[in-house]
């Protein structure tokens, strides 16, 4: 296996194992200062976290799948794998979001009343610093490795953060005045639209994968002025380029003088696939057609 490739899946599993570490461990304080700490939002904030082991376990498989060679039956390899854990990371989003908005809402409405301790506070103070400091480590490691499924877990990590600075901010409301007790629950409500709108846009990330979409145009215009700097490309054209686990599979047609001895030709399209590996980079899968100019 390639060096790089397995850096990316020990740096992947080792992000990963360390949320799951994390996780435990505030799962298991939120549980305890919720308890004790008499705060239905911690104890809430708490079940939250036990989403994250699921999708962390999700990002273990997919990333251990997704760099396997391809085989008889998945010719192009199983990035998609990876695609597919991202698309199962988004809905956990959605659906934690529309847990703790529901949730939230019903608060409101019923006027429900909490009166947490100061443990409570403390435990969703560390909960918020160890949540974000997750979400850098991760989301810094998902982009140097250019692993969609990373990043979108990173911001599950940071959902969690947020949710639970929605619990810190109604714990210390009440430590400052009792009556301020629904502010608990608006925070949760503000911070459910914002997970919700994070796991839409990852969703549709994943779906465009799935559906072969192209990328964006200055992609398309750094592969095609690549090809074009090339010594020996009269012309290219057909190019068709698609993401699958977050990186590029492409295809393109050069035109090269048809004089051309066949070996020369080809060292024409080798020297466009490093041109495209060095100045665009991110590829998974290069394909270049040689043509012959025949004017």
């Amino acid at each position: 296996m390639h060096e790089s490739i397995t850096k990316s899946i020990r740096d992947g599993r080792t992000v990963t194992l360390v949320g799951v570490l994390v996780n435990t461990i505030l799962i298991i304080l939120k549980l305890m200062t919720g308890i004790f700490g008499n705060s239905q939002a911690l104890i809430a904030d708490a079940v939250h976290s036990i989403s994250d082991l699921f999708t962390d376990i999700a990002v273990l498989i997919g990333l251990q799948i997704r760099y396997k060679p391809p085989d008889e039956k998945h010719h192009f390899g199983h990035a998609r794998v990876e695609t597919l854990a991202t698309s199962f990371v988004g809905i956990i989003l959605i659906g934690t979001a529309l847990y703790l908005g529901i949730d939230a809402a019903f608060n409101i409405y019923s006027h429900t009343e909490s009166h947490p301790t100061v443990l409570a506070l403390m435990g969703a103070g560390v909960s918020v610093v160890l949540k974000e400091f997750l979400y850098q480590y991760t989301i810094r490691t998902g982009r140097r490795i250019k692993s969609q499924l990373i990043v979108a877990n990173a911001w599950h990590h940071r959902s969690d953060a947020l949710s639970s600075v929605a619990v810190l901010a109604g714990v210390a409301g009440t430590q400052i005045r009792p009556s301020w007790y629904f502010l608990d629950a608006f925070a949760a409500l503000l911070v459910s639209f914002f997970i919700v709108k994070v796991g839409l846009e990852i969703l549709k990330e994943a779906l465009h994968e799935f559906t072969d979409t192209a990328p964006g145009g200055e992609v398309i215009d750094r592969i095609m002025n690549c090809a074009l700097t090339v010594n020996g490309v009269n012309a290219a054209h057909d190019l068709k380029v698609r993401t699958s686990g977050g990186r590029y599979q492409m295809e393109i047609h050069i035109v090269v003088d048809g004089r051309l001895t066949v070996i020369e030709g080809h060292k024409v399209a080798k020297a466009v696939e490093h041109c495209l590996a060095e100045d665009v980079g991110n590829f998974d899968h290069i394909t270049v057609h040689v043509d012959p100019d025949i004017s």
